[in-house]
């Protein structure tokens, strides 16, 4: 696969990356499977909740559909609209709301113009052509480059690099983005009286859960920016 296996030294900046990753999924998992089975002492159910904090912030233009799949939640800022997954939609448990009030964080950041959500927006589309495009061009370069004498395809090592730098960007602008929404659900929940005092703890471990998965996705794609540094510089 792109020959990742060339160099040896170009594999070592992803293991670490790449352990972190699936222990942040394993987290993820285990943190959601609790306490979705603790019920708030609300009762209200994630849609229900989406929706009291978003006209309370007079955003209710901004509708909350149920999705499909399992933890598929997000908000789209195109369509203006909030997709909850069945779990989080019909489910009053203290990780349905925080998860619902995560993604109103996102509604509330799209209306306030968040700088970094702004900024995260206008490079997706080059974010999400270089995440695409990068290695195919790089490992073009790579296997048909002339080495040291400076002919072949060397260049298109460079544009690779390039590219996979903006998916990097995208996914370190993507970490203040999800911290401050998740830190807005906590503040919203608590302050809208959704959940009690004792209730806060908990549903914090959920968001902090999932962010870790943020961090692991920077921390991935910068070893992987690092790894084709290395193997361009192998050519050189």
């Amino acid at each position: 696969m792109y020959f990742m296996f060339l160099p040896i030294e170009a594999l070592i900046p992803l293991i670490p990356a790449l352990i972190f990753a699936m222990w942040a999924q394993g987290q993820v998992k285990s943190a959601y499977a609790k306490y979705s089975k603790v019920r708030s002492r609300s009762g209200i159910t994630g849609a229900q909740a989406a929706r009291r904090l978003l006209d309370s912030a007079g955003l209710q233009n901004i509708p909350v559909e149920q999705g499909q799949g399992h933890l598929t939640d997000h908000y789209d800022p195109k369509s203006g609209v909030i997709r909850l997954s069945p779990g989080v939609y019909q489910s009053s448990s203290l990780a349905a709301l925080g998860i619902a009030a995560h993604e109103t964080g996102h509604a509330m950041q799209h209306a306030d113009g968040y700088v970094p959500l702004e900024f995260r927006n206008n490079i997706f589309p080059v974010a999400n052509f270089g995440s695409r495009m990068a290695l195919p061009l790089f490992f073009i370069g790579f296997i048909f480059s002339g080495g040291a004498q400076g002919g072949g395809l060397n260049w298109l090592m460079d544009v690779g690099i390039l590219f996979f730098a903006f998916a990097f960007i995208f996914q370190l602008v993507t970490l203040p983005v999800e911290f401050n929404a998740s830190s807005r659900a906590v503040e919203l929940l608590e302050g809208g009286g959704f959940i009690g005092r004792e209730e806060v703890g908990p549903t914090r471990k959920v968001l902090n859960a999932a962010a870790l998965t943020y961090i692991a996705a920077a921390a991935v794609a910068l070893a992987q920016l690092i790894r084709l540094l290395i193997l361009r510089n192998s050519r050189d």
